[in-house]
């Protein structure tokens, strides 16, 4: 199982490299605010584990383990920020709530959260419902 460490590089090289066919050490870096030699060593970590091939003053390449991987953590992220957003949380607030919680959710309840997303997709009604109640409930506790 990665460690909420490695899911956060993968996720942005799988990101990176959807952007720009490549990531660098530097672009990871300054990307993740943290120093080029913190990423030399997880790339070289991952390297090991065989999410990537990593090739020094090259560049690296996602393996189709690092990009199925990245690609599952990038749809969590998504997934995950859309029921933030169908709850009513402010946006400025989503992203920070995604990071805080994408790494300590089981697999089954994203599945959970995923169905959720879908039925209230499908009834946007049961969105309006709640939104209201949560108006009501926010009036109420002024």
């Amino acid at each position: 199982m990665p460690t909420p460490s490695i899911e956060d590089y993968l996720e942005r090289i799988y990101e990176l490299v959807e952007e720009k066919g490549y990531a660098r050490v530097s672009d990871i870096a300054s990307s993740l605010d943290v120093q080029p030699s913190s990423v030399t060593r997880m790339v070289q970590r991952l390297d090991t584990q065989q999410y990537l091939i990593y090739e020094k003053y090259r560049g690296l390449t996602l393996t189709p383990k690092g990009l199925e991987l990245g690609r599952r953590i990038k749809e969590r992220h998504a997934l995950l920020a859309e029921f933030l957003r169908l709850l009513g949380v402010k946006e400025a607030d989503v992203q920070r709530d995604v990071e805080g919680i994408e790494h300590h959710v089981s697999q089954s309840t994203v599945e959970a959260i995923e169905d959720l997303v879908r039925f209230v997709q499908l009834h946007p009604e049961w969105r309006s419902a709640f939104l209201e109640f949560r108006a009501q409930q926010a009036a109420r506790n002024e």
